[in-house]
């Protein structure tokens, strides 16, 4: 990542004090606080746009978080403020209070240096391109439409979110909640000094586990790489083995995302979370099938564990682009029942169709509960994949490299979606460019790891000859 601003269709990140400044947060705040009020979503007759503002556990969110709350203030927003709390939270308090979107203080797995202004519609879903070019257009501006000294935004507080997320979480009839206290399952948590301290303890312990915590302090300062990946859960994975427990859990700073250890302390990698919660939700929707539910909706580079769950319950897969809101919205539109995508992130619309880490433990439990074996046992049930990365730098134009690639494999099967994915039965590439670097990144799945780099290194030739 390059150290400037870097400017996205959902909002900003930055380094804190280098290139994410109080300024420029105040300023795309009231850039978004100008479109909500464009959108003429009011709280009712003759009552002010409100737009719900929140943050992670990062030691500049509080001091950003204000210069959001006063660049809304500065035209005439109304805010409620739900402090330090998780991003799915939010999301589901932007729909609980009707408000006009929200505004996210979190650079989730990024570096503790970074911080970001995440933006959320009406919809509680990310922005859209064409939302999120209006609202750069107008931070762009030389000036915004100011409130005067009688116009100004007022600030609410809402202290009642966590336990409005947690509480619709147990209603969902997915999470046999009876079942799960009855395992009474021993869980390693690790929070990574994140906001998942907030949440996580309190669900778990809901749900009757005995609860092993590391790193639940909610102080961002990240202990580890806080991306919730095999090679930064060492420490959960020792934890796990100590305390013998049925599984592990952890989550990133700002609690979207969930990763699982199996009872070995084994990090299985996070595609496996959404796979389980999709077996969690298929698996007890098939015993008592009336009506033939709609497909899986997940992105172009989610594990084929995800297919075989999907399959495995009798509904289809659907590949939507990259990016929580493109699967966001492919989720709605196709009436999909679960989606998500395999960096950890469980979308259930029937809660809210947006990542959510504490859903996705209440589902990964769900299924414990239902099935009775342990998490290592469930992996070995199913055919098992091994994805690979790469990345060149991007000198051709893509039309050529995308054409070689074709021609390269005639039989796979085509997605042009985003960027190209060729895929087989049993494997498949994506080769696409990197919407924050200049460079294309190519991933592949196969059965084994050599097939997969195989793949990956065939896809670098080619970039590099076209």
């Amino acid at each position: 990542m390059s150290n400037t601003l870097m400017v996205g269709v959902s909002g900003i990140r930055g380094i804190v004090g280098t290139d994410l400044t109080p300024e420029n947060v105040a300023r795309y705040a009231a850039a978004f606080g100008t479109w909500a009020k464009n959108g003429k979503r009011e709280t009712g007759k003759g009552k002010r746009v409100r737009v719900v503002v929140g943050r992670d556990a990062r030691t500049s969110g509080p001091m950003l978080q204000a210069a959001a709350v006063a660049g809304l203030q500065s035209v005439g927003v109304d805010i409620v403020d739900i402090g330090l709390t998780t991003t799915p939270t939010i999301q589901l308090a932007v729909e609980h209070h009707r408000a006009a979107g929200g505004i996210i203080l979190t650079a989730s797995h990024n570096p503790i240096e970074w911080n970001a202004l995440k933006f959320v519609g009406a919809d509680g879903i990310f922005l859209d391109t064409e939302s999120g070019a209006r609202v750069r257009d107008l931070a762009a501006q030389e000036s915004l439409p100011r409130a005067d000294w009688s116009g100004i935004g007022q600030v609410l507080a809402d202290d009642a979110s966590i336990t409005r997320h947690l509480d619709a979480i147990l209603k969902l009839k997915v999470v046999d909640v009876p079942a799960i206290k009855k395992r009474k399952f021993r869980v390693a948590l690790d929070c990574v000094r994140g906001a998942g301290g907030a949440i996580m303890p309190l669900l778990l312990e809901r749900l009757g586990c005995r609860v092993y915590p590391i790193n639940l302090e909610t102080d961002g300062r990240f202990p580890r790489p806080p991306e919730p990946i095999p090679a930064n859960l060492t420490e959960l994975a020792k934890l796990v083995r100590s305390k013998q427990a049925d599984v592990g859990i952890a989550v990133d700073p700002d609690v979207d995302r969930l990763a699982l250890v199996d009872e070995k302390g084994r990090a299985i990698g996070e595609d496996y979370t959404l796979a389980f919660a999709t077996r969690a939700l298929l698996g007890k929707w098939k015993s008592s099938a009336k009506r033939k539910l709609g497909p899986v909706v997940v992105n172009l580079s989610t594990s084929l564990v995800v297919d075989d769950a999907a399959r495995d319950g009798g509904v289809e897969i659907m590949r939507a682009p990259v990016g929580e809101a493109h699967v966001a919205r492919m989720i709605l539109s196709a009436k999909s029942p679960i989606g998500g995508e395999g960096n950890g992130g469980v979308m259930y619309p029937a809660l809210h169709a947006g990542r959510d880490a504490p859903l996705a433990a209440a589902m990964v439990l769900a299924l414990l509960a239902r099935v009775g074996r342990p998490v290592s046992d469930i992996v070995k049930a199913h055919p098992q994949y091994v994805i690979v990365k790469g990345k060149v730098p991007r000198g051709a134009a893509l039309d050529r490299v995308y054409d070689a690639l074709r021609s390269r494999f005639p039989d796979a099967g085509v997605n042009t979606d985003d960027g190209l994915r060729l895929a087989w039965s049993d494997r498949w590439l994506h080769v696409r460019p990197s919407n924050t670097e200049p460079i294309i990144r190519l991933i592949a799945e196969a059965p084994t790891g050599a097939l997969a780099e195989q793949l990956v290194e065939e896809g670098r030739q080619i970039c590099a000859a076209s």
